[in-house]
């Protein structure tokens, strides 16, 4: 089992494209194993689309991989969605890590177009299986009970074959579904112990149906700070996650000290299951996103990555 660390950009934390392509190179430099976007088409935060910015992604690296963390499927077009997925990776020869959600029935890319988010979970099974047959087949004839297609073909196709499947939720309906047609799991804002039983369940449930998930491929994210708990941006960050009503101790879900902090919380994401690591840096300006970035780098990265 590998243990990799990659960075998420929760919003947009720089003032120019500029400052973004640097902070991209700095990452390209480095031992930084994959960068993540965040999921939103409406927010009142600066944040990129995601599949713009994968492709932007593979023009400009040649060695990072790349996610988003996660795209909500009912929201985009499924034989759009797997082209742009399958170019993707084409243009980047096989850098695409798509990872695919549900979101949440009150989100405002439902409620501000007026669509209906029920049966979200029965729209994104069939659209799965969809995906795994148009970036394998030379023509595709699909009939479910919420999408049809007849006689599609998609070229060309991903490099990655099969191209692989990441799946977000710890609900019951995520962790089936994650069984069923994922290649692997990643969490949210999830504290260590509450990713463990998902993880578990994950594990029994693919054994079961036949198609066991890599033990390789389940991962977690958080955010850090190199600094105090008495940082104001930790102070907000911390206030905002106890608002969540499941989310417990603020405290257990991120991590703010020095290098040796930072490791003792990612010890604890893989003692839960998880190898795959998306870290947020929490930063108010550019530089001190390129400061957090550049001690994670030089401090934790090389200590963890086996």
């Amino acid at each position: 089992m590998s243990v990799r660390i990659g960075l998420g950009l929760a919003n947009l934390p720089f003032e120019s494209p500029r400052d973004l392509w640097r902070w991209i190179d700095r990452c390209e430099d480095s031992l930084v194993d994959s960068i993540w976007q965040t999921d939103r088409l409406i927010s009142n935060q600066p944040m990129l689309e995601s599949m713009s910015f994968m492709a932007a992604l593979a023009g400009r690296t040649e060695r990072l991989k790349f996610g988003m963390n996660v795209v909500v499927l009912p929201f985009r077009d499924p034989l759009v969605i797997a082209k742009q997925c399958a170019t993707i990776d084409y243009l980047s020869n096989g850098r695409l890590l798509p990872a695919f959600g549900v979101g949440r029935a009150n989100a405002p890319e439902f409620t501000g177009a007026a669509r209906s988010g029920a049966k979200r979970g029965a729209w994104t099974d069939e659209v799965l299986q969809l995906f795994a047959r148009l970036w394998s087949e030379d023509s595709v004839t699909f009939e479910g009970d919420h999408i049809t297609y007849g006689g599609v073909t998609i070229e060309p196709k991903p490099i990655q074959s099969p191209l692989p499947i990441w799946i977000g939720g710890s609900s019951k309906a995520a962790i089936r579904r994650t069984a069923r047609y994922g290649s692997g799991w990643l969490s949210g804002v999830q504290a260590p112990a509450q990713i463990a039983p998902v993880i578990a369940a994950i594990r029994e449930q693919s054994a079961a149906e036949g198609r066991p998930i890599d033990d390789d491929h389940y991962g977690a994210g958080f955010a850090y700070r190199f600094g105090s708990w008495d940082d104001p941006i930790v102070q907000r960050t911390a206030a905002a996650l106890s608002r969540v009503a499941d989310a417990g101790d603020p405290r257990d879900y991120i991590a703010v000290g020095d290098a040796s902090d930072i490791r003792a919380r990612l010890d604890e994401y893989l003692a839960a299951g998880a190898s795959k690591f998306v870290l947020r840096p929490l930063a108010e300006t550019p530089e001190e996103v390129f400061a957090q970035t550049d001690r994670l780098i030089e401090e934790v990265i090389p200590a963890v990555h086996i």
